[in-house]
């Protein structure tokens, strides 16, 4: 499903109305920050899945050798 233009537009005229011409920069960082820490959390989970992945090895190797 793409948008074109007109939608587009309407799309952001219904948002100016609803939320006003002052609570849209404010808007706008929110939604600008969110995402920031969204980028951040999914970068870290990787590292931190590896962490764990490291051990659950280590932990495993020991209970084998009992």
């Amino acid at each position: 499903m793409r948008f074109g233009t007109q939608e587009i537009l309407i799309i952001l005229v219904i948002i100016l109305l609803l939320f006003g011409p002052t609570k849209l920069p404010q808007l706008a960082k929110s939604i600008g920050q969110s995402v920031n820490q969204l980028k951040e959390g999914m970068q870290k989970k990787p590292e931190e899945d590896e962490k764990n992945r490291e051990a659950g090895e280590s932990s495993e190797s020991s209970t084998k050798e009992d």
